[in-house]
């Protein structure tokens, strides 16, 4: 089984991933195959260059073909990316028909800046069988 997990209430990352998700891939031992991870608001944080998390579960995606991806809005307001909402004008609130730039800034290697649109596209390749979300 495949799965994509969304990391969206507070310390889901720093603890659910962090002290189980995470172990059990680096010792092969979680069971499923895991295609992608989403992390939204403070969750984010992991991602950052030097996190202890972010760059072990860095090494992992990069060995396994895991998606890494952050929400734009979330990483912009936490100064982990830079540019504008991909999907979105903060000025108007409406929605854009092209995507504006917005790109990872100090994040561990191999993360992505998104929306649900890219997200949906970066895992249409390898689609998951459930998506979780912490």
């Amino acid at each position: 089984m495949k799965v994509a997990y969304v990391f969206a209430t507070p310390r889901a990352a720093s603890y659910k991933l962090g002290q189980m998700i995470l172990p059990q891939l680096e010792t092969g031992v979680h069971g499923v195959e895991v295609v992608g991870m989403f992390f939204f608001d403070d969750n984010t944080f992991v991602l950052r260059a030097g996190d202890p998390i972010g760059e072990r579960l860095s090494r992992v995606a990069a060995e396994k073909g895991i998606l890494l991806m952050m929400c734009d809005m979330c990483a912009l307001e936490r100064n982990l990316a830079t540019g504008s909402p991909r999907w979105c004008d903060l000025v108007t609130g409406e929605g854009r028909t092209e995507p504006a730039t917005c790109t990872p800034h100090n994040t561990v290697a191999g993360v992505q800046v998104g929306c649900f649109p890219d997200l949906y596209a970066a895992l249409a390749g390898n689609p998951p069988d459930q998506v979780i979300t912490l």
